[in-house]
């Protein structure tokens, strides 16, 4: 048999309403798998949006929470080293003492320590079946 010869049995065999039936078919399949996946992506597109909102919003929490937490630490060692300049000054041990052993305390502590306890408050006021009791 020739080139030519299996060329045109294999056109004879071919029946051209199947093969437009076929790619009908094919094409329909095509535009619901393409509709579907542009509803994901409207999808993930809206939970990323939600999740960058609620991102940021933890963020301003967090970040006004430390503001606060570390401008109080501040004011606590200014106030502290000020009785420490009059300790000092008044020659006064046992004042001095005593403050450099609160001004050590603090120092040792983290301002992040509380954060736990913010995080579990927070996980509360989140779950809409937390009960509270007082």
């Amino acid at each position: 048999m020739s080139v030519q010869k299996i060329g045109a049995f294999a056109l004879a065999n071919i029946n051209p309403a199947e093969c437009l039936q076929q790619m009908v078919s094919a094409y329909i399949k095509y535009k619901r798998i393409a509709e579907q996946e542009q509803f994901n992506r409207r999808e993930i597109e809206a939970w990323e949006n939600e999740t960058i909102t609620k991102i940021n919003a933890q963020r301003e929490l967090l970040m006004a929470y430390l503001d606060r937490s570390f401008d109080e630490r501040a004011e606590n060692f200014r106030a502290l080293f000020a009785v420490v300049d009059n300790a000092i000054a008044s020659g006064n041990n046992e004042q001095l003492a005593l403050t450099l052993n609160s001004i050590t305390e603090i120092a040792k502590s983290s301002p992040f320590k509380d954060l736990a306890n913010l995080a579990s408050v927070r996980a509360a006021l989140d779950d809409p079946d937390h009960e509270w009791t007082f």
